[in-house]
Formats: structure tokens, C-alpha cells, sequence
């Protein structure tokens, strides 16, 4: 049984231990507590533990030790569980037969490239919407952390047994892709000799005069005396086609891909905006003060109403997100929906989850995730950012200096809820202070092991895994059948940060492993062991690979 299994056959095992000693009038309780179980951070304490009779012992009035004595006595052993312990102050700790770990290496090789996954999402059809940066500019590195964090968090959910779609929103339709329009349209004019004023608040950035030169040796001059309305929309819609494809190539540089570029102006072409709004107005959630549309939030519980159009007739971007979120639950028909949003939107959460139910969908079926701010450091210098005067650093300038798999582990390994520094020097050392390049070293040692073992044609097939007692042997395995369980976890709690920290702990086992366990040997009494050490160095293998596959990194075969 995976380790996965094993968590779920534990709290059976807890669960019916309760029963038999309520059943028995050891304990009294009128209803039966959430079993918790979970693996201890010394291997001295089993396996797995939970803490239930510390829990219970002030329901029970039975002190805790006593009651993990009695509970643990109801609990089996067998061929899995070796034994079960009472520890102080009031654990129940498991401890896994040597000979069942032993058999999961077997388990890990015959599931290959599929060990990991689990089937928690089976069935269900999600949504996991992210990056969705306006097509103004270029994505900078504040941006990058919510599209790593997205693609690595769609691949996990696809490994729970999700449909996954990853969609970017393409916002096309407000306020400040005018701004950018008259932007680019100035910047044009002024390539041709001719002047013009940048507005107010445009884009103002390098790259906005690089795309109007561009746009200006494809198209010639052919918009300068053209109608300004006219020069503003075509020259707009070139520009934003650009820019829209720059946005995709510089995210398909560091693996992260989309399945739909959702564009916002199909909202309103095609409907979804009008039968949204009517809906809402059905269902008499909108009203109309000061000659605007507002959207009354205070209804479903919150802290004042919001505007959805404006006096001048105009949707706001609230106005669009609600027809978004429309078109994603009822029109298509997902069953859950993820947002990843930046640190700024952290205030339009609760609106959302009102607007989202407002519309007669379950509020818990939408999770937004916010992806908080990013320092860059170069030494002691913090490297600045801002797109509107221009002085940004890019996700391509950023890949480009420390690679694609350092900026995913890197940005992936913190909680997107806490502001994070990406320390440039750090990312760039080949050495193990650097956690990606620690990792990598890891499964390229494995690698080498294996094509060292392929050269000598040694045959490893029939290898006796019950030869694999050694502490650090065991260590590598209990490492190693974290794997499920963990994508279990990350697929309910959505916290995608704890994959770099198991592959660096997957890492340390492997090192250790290799530090204390010879596994190619020359001589020939050493041949049993080595095949069941090759057989050990395999499954650990297809893990490493795995964990790397899921955080959108390389597995590479030398270093």
C-alpha cells in the first residue's frame, strides 16, 4: 500500500481503536474527534504519530498518557505496522516493518513516472487562472513569482487526479490599455520626426519606444495623418498583439505555458457581460445612487457596496471580473477555480467571493491565491522596479542571469502570503549553499550511478531488496514514499512551497545514502547488495525526477 494509504489506514486504525474502547467504557464521547496524523520530525518518535489523547484528554478528564496507553492497545499490528507505542506527554507512535519499506522500492519502480500521483481531484474540472498581467509591458519579476507559482500548482493538481485548464486574462478592455495606446502612439509619431506628447500617466518605458520603432518599420508612416481615433485602434491592436506575444514568449522561457489566453473583450462581444449584470440586477443585488451602477456587497456581509459602472457609463474592472467569473462557473462550468492575483488586488478578495455567490455559486468553490511583493538583491544593492517610468527588471532579464530552474525553485520555495528577497548571487552559485543547484547535484549523482552501473552490464532486475537494512538505506526510503502523501496535502491546501523543501530533503537522504552506502562495487561477494542498492538508486530516481517534473525544473543527467 503507498505511503499515502498509510496515513488514511492509521486513522482507521486510531478510529476504531476510539470505538472499541467507547464500546467498552473506557472512554465516553458523544462524538468522534477529526483523527490527526502525521509523520514526527525525530524517526526516533515512528513513523507517524498523532496526538489525539492530548487532545482529548481534557473531554475525558483522563490524563493523556493514560489514555495513549489504552488507545494503543486496541491498535493491530501486523504486516505493516511493526509496532505502536504510548509517548509522552500523550503521543501514539507507529512504527513501519523494516520489510514492507523495503517493498515499496519495487512499488516506486513499478509506478514509474506516475509515483506521486493520487486521486483526490478525480473527477472534477479546474480552473487555475494566473500571471494575467495587463498587456502594457513586459512581465517583470513580481509577476514571475505568481506565474511559477501557478504552473508548478496546476502540474501538482493535475497530479491529484484534476482536469486542470491554465488560463491567462488577457485585460484588453479598460482604462489603461488606452493609456497604452496613446503611448505607443506617440512614441510612434515621435520615431518619424514628428512631435508628441507622451499622456500624463502612459507607459513610459524603454520598451515602449522599441515597439513603436518596431511598429513603425513594418507599417511605415501610414498612421500619422489618419484619424486619431482611427491611428489610436489600429496602432493599439498591433501593439497589444505584440505585447501579448512577448508576454508568451517570455513565460514559455521558463516553462510556463497556458492552455486559453482568455481575451476581456469577449466578455462584452459575446454576452457574458450583459447576462451577468442582468442576473445580478434579477436577483436585486444592484441598485443605482449618484447615477452609477453599484453592487450590493453589503448584502452577502460586507463592508460597503461597490461601483460596477461608473456615471460615465463605463464597466469597471470589478464590473468585468464578475462577468469573468461567470463565464468560468456557469457558462463552462468548472467545478473549482483558482486565481493567483498580485499583492494590490489583496482588497478585492472579499467583493469577489460576494460576487461569485451573488451569482448562486458556492463561495469555497473559488480560492484566490495573492502572491506577495519581490525584492531583488544583488550583494547589498536592492535591485528596483516599476513599469509605468520604465525602470523594471524583466522576467527575461532575470531568467537570462540566473536560468530558468533557479527562478522557479526559488520563487516556488517561499509561501506566495510572505514578502520574499531573491538573493541573484545565491541563485548563480554552483555549490550546495545554492538549494537548486543542491537538489540537481543530487539527481545527477543518481544518473551517474546508473550509467556506471549500465557500462560494467550489470543486471540489477533480480536485486533482494530485503538486503536494504543499512539506517540511511531505510532513511532514502521513508524520503522517498513522501512523495504522494505530500501532493495529497499541496492539492488541499494549495501550498505549493512545501515541494522545494521535500526535494531538498530528498536530497539530504540521498547524500547521506551516498556518503555511507557503496553501491557499484567491483567485487564480486558485494553483488547482491549492489543490485539492491541499484534497484534503491532507481526508485529514488524516478522521485527526483518527478518532484523536478512537477516544479517545471530540469532533471539534468550530469552537472
Amino acid at each position: 500500500m503507498p505511503a499515502l494509504l498509510m496515513i488514511e489506514t492509521i486513522q482507521q486504525l486510531v478510529t476504531q481503536a476510539l470505538e472499541a474502547a467507547r464500546q467498552e467504557g473506557v472512554l465516553q464521547l458523544e462524538t468522534m474527534p477529526e483523527i490527526q496524523v502525521e509523520r514526527p520530525g525525530n524517526s526516533d518518535h515512528g513513523d507517524f504519530a498523532t496526538n489525539l489523547p492530548l487532545r482529548l484528554a481534557r473531554a475525558t478528564r483522563i490524563n493523556p498518557l493514560d489514555l495513549a496507553q489504552s488507545l494503543a492497545a486496541y491498535i493491530p499490528t501486523g504486516d505493516v505496522i511493526e509496532r505502536v507505542e504510548a509517548a509522552p506527554p500523550g503521543f501514539i507512535n507507529f512504527y513501519l516493518k523494516e520489510s514492507w519499506l523495503q517493498q515499496q522500492v519495487e512499488t516506486v519502480r513499478q509506478a514509474g513516472s506516475q509515483f506521486g500521483n493520487v486521486d483526490f481531484g478525480q473527477g472534477r474540472r479546474m480552473m487555475v487562472e494566473f500571471v494575467s498581467v495587463n498587456p502594457t509591458g513586459p512581465v517583470h519579476v513580481g509577476h514571475t513569482r505568481g506565474a511559477v507559482l501557478g504552473s508548478a500548482l496546476a502540474n501538482i493538481l493535475e497530479a491529484a487526479g484534476y482536469e486542470v485548464v491554465r488560463e491567462y486574462y488577457v485585460n484588453d478592455a479598460g482604462n489603461q490599455m488606452r493609456l497604452f495606446y496613446e503611448s505607443v502612439l506617440a512614441a510612434y509619431k515621435q520615431s518619424l520626426g514628428r512631435e508628441a506628447e507622451m499622456p500624463d500617466d502612459g507607459y513610459k518605458g524603454d520598451y515602449i519606444f522599441d515597439l513603436a520603432k518596431e511598429i513603425a518599420d513594418s507599417e511605415g508612416s501610414r498612421f500619422l495623418d489618419q484619424d486619431e481615433e482611427q491611428a489610436l485602434k489600429e496602432i493599439g491592436d498591433i501593439g497589444r498583439e505584440k505585447m501579448v506575444s512577448t508576454i508568451r514568449e517570455d513565460l514559455a522561457g521558463i516553462g510556463v505555458e497556458f492552455d486559453n489566453w482568455f481575451s476581456e473583450r469577449t466578455l462584452f462581444e459575446e454576452g457574458d457581460y450583459d447576462t451577468a449584470i442582468n442576473l445580478l440586477r434579477e436577483k436585486n443585488y444592484l441598485s443605482e445612487r449618484d447615477g452609477a451602477m453599484w453592487f450590493n456587497s453589503t448584502m452577502l456581509g460586507d463592508d460597503k457596496d461597490n461601483v460596477v459602472v461608473r456615471s460615465s457609463g463605463e464597466p469597471t474592472y470589478f464590473a468585468s471580473d464578475i462577468a469573468y467569473h461567470y463565464n468560468k462557473f456557469v457558462k463552462r462550468g468548472f467545478d473549482v477555480v483558482v486565481d493567483i492575483w498580485g499583492a494590490d488586488h489583496q482588497g478585492h478578495v472579499p467583493r469577489m467571493k460576494s460576487a461569485v455567490e451573488a451569482l448562486g455559486i458556492e463561495r469555497d468553490r473559488l480560492t484566490v491565491l495573492i502572491s506577495q511583493m519581490v525584492t531583488l538583491r544583488r550583494g547589498d544593492e536592492v535591485v528596483r522596479m516599476g513599469k509605468r517610468e520604465g525602470n523594471l527588471v524583466t522576467l527575461k532579464e532575470l531568467a537570462d542571469e540566473v536560468g530558468t530552474d533557479a527562478c522557479r525553485f526559488f520563487f516556488l520555495a517561499r509561501a506566495p502570503s510572505t514578502q520574499m528577497e531573491f538573493d541573484l548571487d545565491l541563485a548563480k552559485k554552483e555549490s550546495s549553499e545554492n538549494p537548486v543547484y543542491y537538489v540537481q547535484y543530487a539527481h545527477a549523482r543518481n544518473s551517474s550511478i546508473i550509467k556506471l552501473a549500465r557500462e560494467r552490464n550489470i543486471d540489477w532486475s533480480n536485486g533482494d531488496v530485503s538486503l536494504l537494512t543499512h539506517p540511511s538505506e531505510l532513511e532514502l526510503i521513508r524520503a522517498i514514499l513522501q512523495l504522494p502523501e505530500l501532493v495529497d496535502q499541496m492539492a488541499k491546501t494549495l501550498e505549493a512551497h512545501h515541494l522545494p523543501h521535500y526535494a531538498t530533503e530528498l536530497a539530504n537522504a540521498f547524500h547521506a545514502f551516498y556518503e555511507n552506502c557503496r553501491v557499484v562495487s567491483s567485487k564480486e561477494e558485494d553483488n547482491a547488495i549492489t543490485a539492491a542498492r541499484l534497484k534503491l538508486v532507481e526508485s529514488a530516481q524516478i522521485v527526483f525526477r518527478r518532484s523536478l517534473e512537477l516544479m517545471g525544473m530540469s532533471a539534468p543527467d550530469h552537472m
